[in-house]
């Protein structure tokens, strides 16, 4: 397994811990439907919200959330819309990002970046 790979499945796996600290509750995590993924799919006061975590190990090419673009959040609109379609009782959808910085000797940083669509 590559060092990327290895680096953001960590991160997944800290994103869940996290997540559930934070009071939501994890529902489905790599969910896949045709060739789109969500991250981590959790519930939180009747909303299902649907998680993209990167991860970094580096500041050497910005924050992790810098990495996102339009077709990653495009893809993550299209498995969102198959799932409530799937799952046609959560009627309140919200779109979140977290990122996490890993770097060696300093804490891990996390952000989360909330309702990314208005």
């Amino acid at each position: 397994m590559s060092y990327n790979k290895q680096t953001g499945n960590k991160g997944e796996d800290m994103a869940a811990v996290w997540i559930q600290q934070k009071g939501y509750s994890i529902i489905e995590r790599n969910w896949r439907f045709k060739h789109w993924e969500v991250d981590i799919i959790a519930s939180k006061e009747n909303k299902l919200h649907f998680f993209e975590v990167k991860t970094r190990t580096s500041a050497k090419f910005g924050h992790p959330e810098e990495s996102i673009g339009k077709i990653k959040m495009q893809s993550l609109i299209n498995a969102a819309m198959e799932y409530q379609y799937l799952h046609p009782e959560w009627k309140l959808l919200q779109f979140d990002v977290l990122s996490i910085t890993m770097i060696r000797g300093t804490p891990t940083e996390y952000f989360l970046i909330e309702d990314v669509f208005f």
